[in-house]
């Protein structure tokens, strides 16, 4: 999608450690007109699927899943990283290892928002390793809900994470591809 190309490139920052920070647009500060453009791009992609959930991991896919979310017309479900007292206990658990945070840590999603009947597509910022995206789809597996497949915004191609997944069956729709990046040579976009 060459708007978000472009915006990367723009605003974009690229940090230590292999970070592509977006914070100004994407997942600290929302610019929700935008981002709104990359829900409708989604929903371009993946209207004949009747969609009726939307997944995403806690917190900076939930902006982005909600703005997509309304041109499908069906609600958000977000996995959470810990269990609050107002969660039953019957729950939907993964591991996920944070590429950005360096930890791993439980998501949980309440058994009573994914049912079988449900048609989930999942949405997220980033894809890298896969491990959020492999997170969701154990979650959407075991509820016994069909995963229609994932729309990523910004899919670091060189990390190897989009083409696990897309081995293992699902459509992963990625609105930017980096082929690589470094502070010295800049964002090259995959084709």
């Amino acid at each position: 999608m060459k708007l978000l190309e472009e915006r990367i490139v723009k605003d974009g920052v690229i940090g230590e450690g292999d970070v592509l920070k977006v914070n100004s647009f994407l997942n600290h500060q929302i610019d929700t007109e935008f981002i709104s453009k990359l829900g409708e791009e989604f929903y371009r992609l993946y209207k004949d699927e009747n969609i009726n959930k939307i997944v995403t991991i806690e917190a900076s896919g939930i902006g982005i899943a909600c703005l997509t979310a309304l041109y499908f017309k069906c609600p958000v479900v977000f996995a959470k990283k810990s269990k609050t007292s107002n969660i039953s206990s019957d729950v939907y658990t993964a591991s996920v290892a944070s590429y950005t945070h360096g930890t791993v840590s439980n998501v949980i999603v309440s058994k009573e928002f994914l049912t079988p009947s449900d048609r989930v597509l999942i949405i997220d910022d980033f894809l890298t390793k896969g491990n959020a995206l492999i997170a969701l789809s154990t979650i959407v597996k075991e509820s016994g809900a069909t995963l229609v497949g994932a729309g990523i915004v910004i899919e670091k191609a060189y990390q190897q994470g989009g083409e696990m997944i897309r081995r293992m069956g699902i459509r992963v729709e990625s609105l930017a591809k980096i082929a690589s990046m470094d502070v010295r040579s800049g964002i090259r976009f995959a084709d």
